[in-house]
């Protein structure tokens, strides 16, 4: 390290966070001593800090053209990484590793520079690397575990994330992967438990604390107590398919209270009230002084405190569990249905907060909407929507989303329907709450809920799933769900 007064100032104020002021003194170095290889490399790092990245390059570059240290080469692999050239990163780790290959950093780094860009196999052998190097990397079984989940292996996903669980037993995060490891491979009595650590129900429970600061206090979560002389409060967390998918024990859940009263989204309050086996559902909030409960739950934790394992978790009802309302049914029929053809509908795209790769392409519904005697109707409503456009004026598809106002109006369209194909999204879990035939198209690394085998599907009898045989193959599926449909008309 340099002592000079004037390169420590500079030091200093890096490391104290003021960029600005330590960029402006390490060029004022620079113009008087331009083979400072270290100021070259530390104005690199403050660049890197900046996300000025090509600036940084430019930088870690020219400390390695004037002494070529490992430190420096180091340096510039981070960058790349940051910067996410991932491509340039793997040569210089790659380089690194066979020069130091007791260094646990770059191996690490190296197994992420493969992960990001795809190479699977080459990640899954480095990070092996990093951990012979260092066997107490929780960080390596857990990233290992994200790479077997990606090849569809939740076995071997299982086996790194009770490792990393083992190496740092407080670990939220690999609790909750873990769960879902454990759920994909039906292992419910630990899936379940793991499961209590996800973030939504932190976040449902505090959204509670909020509107019932009092209650919430005073009153403990349900744990398994008897509730027969006992009102129980449940409330949603995640998305429209997670709580329709676990509705199915709302029967069960209303046997063993007093009273269960039930916060659902309001998009999926009339269904429910039409559906409530006894559960009093809340569309608005009632104020605190009006409102009893003696214990509380967010909903995903139903099944957990029922104590479901594989063997009675896939509660099943021969004719649905969910009703549509027959009223309107018989308008919708009046409406857009009284024709004599084979009545189709699809929707292509859920909520895309979290796995994108669920989204179809609508162009790909088109060859089929060319199959003689059907008629299609598009049930996809708000983000996706405005794909409709590309229909409209090309085949005779019908729009009823647009008069859903909420899940009864679809559940009344869909009673009307002879087939739903969709993808992974809350319309599939409600036409599978129906009974209703449904065809759900997944990518090819697919939620943990539709398990390993997926010739067929546990949680509804009418539910057939197809998926990609490889990463964005949507072509192969379509083919498949072309040929089978013809087959059944």
């Amino acid at each position: 390290m340099q002592t000079s007064e004037q390169f420590q100032q500079a030091f200093s104020l890096h490391q104290n966070g003021k960029l600005t002021q330590a960029r402006d003194l390490y060029k004022e170095i620079l113009s008087t001593d331009p083979k400072n290889h270290e100021v070259w490399d530390l104005l690199g790092v403050l660049y890197m800090q900046a996300e000025r990245y090509s600036q940084a390059e430019d930088c870690i570059k020219n400390a390695l053209q004037i002494e070529a240290k490992t430190y420096y080469l180091e340096n510039l692999g981070k960058l790349y990484l940051r910067a996410k050239k991932f491509k340039q990163a793997i040569e210089i780790y790659e380089i690194l590793t066979k020069t130091s290959p007791q260094n646990y950093e770059n191996w690490f780094n190296l197994a992420m520079a493969y992960k990001n860009n795809s190479d699977w196999n080459k990640a899954k052998d480095a990070y092996y690397k990093a951990i012979e190097v260092n066997p107490q990397s929780h960080e390596s079984y857990f990233n290992l575990a994200y790479l077997y989940f990606n090849a569809n292996d939740p076995d071997g996903a299982v086996k790194c994330y009770e490792k990393a669980l083992e190496l740092d037993p407080e670990d939220w995060e690999t609790k909750y992967f873990l769960s879902l490891a454990y759920m994909q491979v039906k292992n419910y009595k630990d899936g379940l438990r793991c499961f209590e650590e996800r973030l939504c129900r932190q976040s449902a429970i505090v959204s509670q604390e909020k509107t019932y600061p009092n209650l919430m206090k005073e009153k403990p979560i349900w744990r398994g107590e008897d509730l027969s002389d006992k009102i129980l409060y449940t409330y949603y967390e995640a998305g429209f398919g997670d709580v329709i998918m676990l509705y199915r024990f709302m029967s069960e859940l209303t046997a063993k209270c007093k009273k269960v009263i039930f916060k659902p989204q309001k998009e999926l309050v009339p269904l429910f009230r039409e559906n409530s086996y006894g559960a009093e559902i809340m569309e608005m909030f009632d104020y605190e002084e009006n409102m009893y409960f003696d214990y509380h739950l967010p909903f995903l934790s139903v099944p957990y405190v029922l104590g479901k394992t594989e063997e009675n978790m896939f509660v099943h009802h021969d004719d649905g569990y969910l009703k549509s309302n027959p009223q309107k049914v018989k308008e919708y029929k009046e409406k857009f249905f009284n024709n004599n053809k084979f009545k189709i509908g699809i929707k292509w795209q859920g909520n895309t907060f979290y796995e994108k790769e669920r989204v179809l392409k609508v162009e790909d519904f088109f060859k089929l909407f060319e199959i003689p005697n059907t008629q299609f109707y598009s049930c996809q409503t708000f983000e996706g929507s405005e794909e409709f456009e590309k229909i409209r004026d090309k085949y005779d598809v019908i729009d009823i989303a647009h008069t859903f106002k909420d899940f009864s109006d679809t559940a009344a369209a869909i009673e009307n329907l002879d087939l739903v194909i969709c993808n992974d999204t809350s319309l599939a879990h409600l036409a599978g709450a129906m009974c209703k035939p449904c065809w759900v198209l997944l990518p090819h690394v697919y939620n943990w809920r539709w398990h390993k085998d997926l010739s067929k599907c546990d949680w509804y009898d009418s539910v057939k799933v197809y998926r990609q045989p490889q990463n964005g193959d949507w072509i192969s599926v379509f083919n498949e769900v072309e040929q089978d449909l013809i087959k059944m008309l």
